[in-house]
């Protein structure tokens, strides 16, 4: 992988692991910023001129790692840098990728318009090849726009001012590392899907090009610690998406799992007429297999237990961005530590260096999108998801496709609208969502919507929020799977919102949320819910925090067609009290009590 460079800089390491280039430069660190309150900035010269204030990026404007923390609704955001190209990157196409920006981005270089892009959460690039020449100066401009009005997929983004309830700081502008990268003007590499097929013991690759040209290959690696496993060449001149099989020798397969996360390197390369080396990416590989059995999802072919967290990305002082790639690490051991095998990642694309380090260290991750923020005020249509949802999707998907950590896919999150008899833009878009997955990916398991609105008979998985605090009502509500009556959220009058289970492996994708904050506890009634809030009635002590804990994940535990569930949460998020740990990321309870709880043995596992 390419070394960091400028170690200075904030977050330096390079943020593309899994489609990397050698040849780069980091963009991050001080910019020029101006806020744009009305959003007027266009007309009053803001592209033109310089700005009047300095930017810590990748670090959103909200937070304190930005230098700036201003959590007023910020309309409109401006930033303006200039960059010298480095002169070695002769007869070069000059790319300009954007991690994320949050939410309607455009992009100027040298007054020239290069880029539009909408959506907070998905990266995007830029083609400077005309406007900027190695050894020469290029002066970028960002607008990003992040209306706090009309739908638009947000995630856990407040509306409204203040923190309140599971809504959080607002991120507005550049989130995500920014970086310059050259690549070929004849053909390039776009980027490889790496499919394993552990039945065939061989990995399937696509590689989709910028062009085609004559006598031009495609060549693949996979190597491991003993050197060269497999290779394999296709001609580049005729399809825009050369596909290569890499069968990996049975004294050399090594699978993928939890227990075991290794991973194969792999090498793509471009290869002229001549032979020589036009491009070359690295990459890397998983081989394992997701599939579904009746009520069972299994990995590899064997019942996984799926203990999964809640995990929601927020930090203290960089909010939705890391304040380091060791954060990042750090978030994932602190759930195997309290026994967790994986997480949702929720209402959030986490950036794509959470999911390498997910990959090497062998943690489960459903991949999800922020799609709350699309009510709207009318009766039994109150959720109007748009067509950028689709779009933005799809961009998650195509990122994350390749990494074997990846075993589902949750495109929508407690969507909630009562069934009748007309049809709905949410029923649209929940079926847009869901076909588009399968689609684009047909190796992993799709929710149409986690918990609340199942739109699609026939989605892969079925699910449930339930946040009963009692572990033996809990056991009532949970006990009808097994006469295939498994519990589906319903409207607060009992009107359905999802069409019926279908026998579809189903897990409870939500629940504990035990509320817990010992300050808290201690200073008042429990209903201060502004500064501290949870779920049901607050332990009176850590060791019944524990004692709940232990009960609440034994009932799931112990059904033997559950394949899994997913607690809330791994962290305290500002006023949400009710994480496993700290927002600090603290330790709340003694850790290794939840260990020991969730190592039980899980019947799922067990003899059918």
């Amino acid at each position: 992988m390419p070394v960091p460079h400028h170690q200075d800089l904030p977050r330096p390491e390079y943020p593309r692991p899994q489609f990397a280039r050698e040849a780069w430069l980091n963009l991050n660190g001080e910019w020029q910023f101006e806020i744009d309150r009305a959003d007027t900035g266009l007309e009053r010269g803001l592209r033109e001129r310089e700005l009047s204030g300095r930017i810590t990026v990748p670090f959103c404007p909200e937070s304190e790692l930005s230098g700036i923390g201003d959590t007023d609704f910020l309309e409109a955001v401006w930033y303006r840098r200039t960059v010298t190209v480095p002169a070695e990157w002769t007869d070069a196409r000059v790319l300009l990728h954007f991690g994320a920006v949050d939410h309607d981005t455009t992009v100027w270089a040298d007054g020239v318009e290069v880029a539009r892009h909408r959506g907070g959460f998905t990266p995007f690039t830029a083609d400077l090849s005309e406007v900027a020449a190695p050894g020469r100066e290029v002066t970028l401009v960002v607008r990003a726009r992040d209306t706090r009005h009309g739908p638009q997929a947000r995630g856990k983004q407040a509306t409204w001012y203040a923190n309140t309830h599971c809504h959080y700081t607002r991120t507005t502008g550049i989130w995500q590392t920014v970086w310059l990268e050259p690549v070929p003007r004849t053909v390039a590499l776009k980027r490889p899907r790496i499919t394993p097929d552990l039945s065939s013991g061989s990995f399937f690759l696509e590689l989709p090009l910028t062009g085609n040209a004559p006598g031009h290959r495609v060549r693949a690696t996979l190597a491991d610690e003993r050197g060269t496993v497999a290779t394999a060449e296709a001609r580049a001149d005729l399809d825009l998406t050369p596909r290569l099989a890499l069968a990996v020798p049975a004294d050399r397969q090594r699978v993928w799992s939890p227990a075991d996360p290794h991973l194969y390197d792999l090498a793509f390369e471009v290869l002229d007429a001549q032979g020589g080396v036009v491009d070359r990416v690295t990459s890397y590989a998983g081989l394992r297999s997701v599939s579904l059995d009746g009520k069972r999802l299994l990995l590899n072919g064997e019942p996984v237990f799926q203990r999964l967290v809640l995990d929601q990305g927020y930090y203290p002082d960089g909010l939705m961005t890391a304040p380091s790639d060791e954060a990042l690490v750090r978030d994932i051991e602190l759930g195997l530590a309290a026994g967790f095998n994986g997480a949702r990642l929720h209402q959030k694309v986490f950036e794509e260096r959470y999911l390498y380090h997910a990959d090497r260290l062998g943690y489960l991750v459903w991949g999800e999108f922020g799609d709350w923020g699309c009510e709207v005020g009318v009766r039994d249509d109150n959720q109007r998801p748009d067509a950028s949802y689709v779009t933005q999707w799809l961009e998650a998907v195509e990122r994350d496709y390749s990494h074997p950590s990846v075993i589902g896919w949750c495109p929508l999150n407690e969507t909630y609208q009562h069934l009748h008899d007309r049809i709905t833009q949410l029923d649209d878009v929940t079926h847009a969502m869901f076909l588009a997955t399968k689609q684009a990916d047909g190796t992993r398991p799709v929710i149409d919507a986690s918990g609340y609105a199942h739109r699609v008979p026939h989605t892969d998985v079925y699910d449930s929020h339930c946040y009963e605090q009692d572990p033996a009502e809990f056991a009532k509500i949970m006990a009808g799977l097994a006469e295939d009556k498994p519990y589906v959220n319903a409207a607060p009058d009992g009107r359905p919102w999802s069409v019926p289970y279908a026998g579809q492996p189903y897990f409870c994708s939500e629940f504990g949320g035990i509320w817990w904050d010992a300050q808290a506890a201690a200073e008042a009634s429990g209903e201060e819910r502004d500064e501290s809030w949870g779920y049901g009635e607050r332990p009176r002590s850590a060791e019944e925090f524990v004692e709940r804990f232990i009960g609440l994940t034994g009932v799931l535990l112990a059904d033997p067609d559950m394949f899994g569930y997913c607690y809330t949460q791994l962290t305290d998020v500002f006023q949400e009290r009710n994480g496993v740990y700290g927002f600090d990321r603290t330790e709340k309870v003694d850790t290794k009590l939840l260990r020991d709880a969730q190592l039980r043995p899980a019947a799922f596992e067990g003899p059918r």
